[in-house]
């Protein structure tokens, strides 16, 4: 009897999705993928996104040779009729809500696990409902789960490196501690323009790429689709081949520096030490396994200290497990959540990445990283671009849809949790405990963004009154009574009756309203 032909979509491009050792198809399924060009016309894609995602499906494609079917069609359902399938189809757990309800209804599919991740939905299940009925109810932790149940991140953390052995000596973590974070803050060296580490590993591009381009050229030519953002040399892994190298480059020469600098800001540095590796692993070409054994290797050869390579598997291990979970769990309603009711509109600036229409430094220079590269590390994403969305209050949904369109590693189960949830407190708490947004001096602190900055960081009123510190106190005046009774955001609250210039700071913050910065 012949193997049933197995769809993969454009974000399960690695082997591990046709691995029928691990719960994948039979080896010798034919398989079929469908680029849908009405996913393009939905929405408008970062330039870059769209090549990225583009040209890892056809290189994909090349690889697999005879045993793939590939269809370029309108939709997904021309696609699949354009195969005249007979017969069932294999398919592993799509990454959406939207793609896995679209499987479902049709006939004679089945869905095998969902592969890419190291906890599986069943095993999170499983400790989300000890977590939750060990719950306080007081949802203090952060993670709450529903009914208050105790859906911490650390627990998580903790109880995946115990799971999978990882950084553990016996049953304790090595070192004597689970959370290296402390040593992982520090600021940028000062007198630095950029970390004196080795560049990230860059692809080069091929004849699959010029295809590429020039559809996309045409597309956007005719008025097909359209997109924002720059697309330029391609930046990130479009291959096995190019992701495992990244990886590799990335752990022999630039993971011993990670850790120290993952939270500062470089003007002239926006990678500093980072790995780069969301991309090609949310495209499904690495396997988190890998990345973290990998890391591990090197720690234990003495590659590399233990607190980047701590930090770097907390990224992966912890906070993206964390997330992915998180997504499917807080179910479909978490999408509407939006707990400050924050409902104004994205401004054009912003929509259209227009970093030489903004004044301040910290947030031009990031704006222009996202129109240029499609990517900013986490801390220009939570600290400038989520800050002044929460600050402006600006649509929780609306924010959520341009990080996902934005990014060339966004998808909807990244950026659902992280905007709506840890960027923008639109859940009210219920998966961190506080909002993350500051004045200035925190942007001064972590970065050198300030120093060439038309505005001051400690100015509150004036000509020279930062953006962030404005907006700050602005947005703990406006939230006030929810914030004061929070016992993360308490003390910051009563500090605004030391502000004598609180009314002259609300009139500066209102007169800018939604104007480039």
């Amino acid at each position: 009897m012949a193997p049933r032909p197995h769809w993969l979509f454009g974000d399960q491009l690695g082997p591990h999705f046709l691995d029928p050792r691990h719960g994948g198809p039979d080896d010798r399924a034919p398989v079929v993928m469908i680029e849908a060009r009405s996913v393009l016309r939905r929405r408008r894609f970062h330039r870059a996104k769209a090549h990225l995602v583009l040209s890892a499906m056809r290189h994909r494609a090349a690889e697999l040779g005879d045993r793939v079917t590939y269809v370029r069609a309108e939709t997904y359902g021309e696609g699949l009729a354009e195969v005249r399938r007979s017969g069932p189809l294999t398919v592993c757990h799509p990454t959406s809500r939207r793609a896995l309800e679209f499987v479902r209804g049709l006939e004679d599919v089945e869905i095998l696990p969902a592969k890419g991740f190291l906890v599986s939905h069943d095993d999170f299940a499983r400790w989300a409902g000890k977590g939750e009925a060990e719950g306080t109810g007081k949802g203090e932790a952060e993670g709450t789960g529903k009914g208050g149940g105790n859906l911490r991140l650390e627990g998580f953390y903790r109880w995946v490196r115990e799971r999978h052995e990882l950084l553990m000596d016996g049953d304790r973590p090595v070192g004597g501690r689970w959370n290296l974070d402390q040593e992982n803050r520090e600021p940028p060296p000062r007198g630095q323009e950029t970390l004196d580490v080795r560049g990230p590993w860059r692809p080069s591009e091929d004849e699959i790429d010029d295809e590429v381009r020039h559809d996309l050229d045409r597309w956007e030519r005719d008025g097909e689709v359209a997109f924002v953002g720059r697309d330029g040399p391609r930046l990130f892994p479009a291959t096995r081949r190019e992701a495992r190298t990244a990886l590799r480059h990335f752990v022999a020469h630039r993971l011993a520096g990670f850790g120290p600098h993952e939270d500062a800001m470089l003007a002239a540095d926006p990678v500093l030490s980072h790995s780069l590796l969301s991309a090609p692993l949310n495209l499904g070409l690495l396997d988190p396994a890998e990345c973290v054994e990998l890391a591990e290797e090197a720690y234990r050869a003495g590659d590399a200290p233990l607190n980047s390579v701590e930090g770097f598997v907390r990224q992966i291990a912890g906070w993206r497990e964390y997330v992915w979970h998180l997504y499917w769990h807080f179910g479909e309603e978490y999408r509407h959540r939006n707990a400050l009711r924050h409902t104004a509109q994205l401004p054009d600036w912003f929509l259209d990445l227009d970093a030489d229409a903004v004044t301040a430094h910290c947030l031009s220079t990031v704006l222009a990283q996202v129109r240029d590269t499609g990517w900013t590390h986490h801390i220009p994403r939570l600290m400038v671009l989520g800050s002044r969305a929460l600050q402006d209050g600006w649509d929780p949904a609306a924010v959520t849809d341009w990080f996902h369109r934005c990014f060339v590693d966004g998808y909807d189960w990244v950026m659902l949790p992280n905007v709506v949830g840890m960027s923008q407190y639109a859940d009210g708490g219920r998966m961190t405990t506080k909002p993350y947004t500051s004045g200035g001096a925190y942007i001064h602190r972590m970065s050198d963004l300030c120093a060439p900055c038309a505005y001051r960081p400690t100015d509150r009123t004036g000509e020279r009154a930062c953006p962030y510190t404005t907006g700050y106190w602005a947005f703990l005046h406006r939230h006030r009574t929810r914030l004061a009774a929070n016992h993360r955001t308490a003390r910051a609250v009563k500090g605004l009756d030391r502000l004598k210039d609180l009314r002259e700071l609300l009139e500066t913050a209102a007169e800018r309203g939604d104007t480039p910065p």
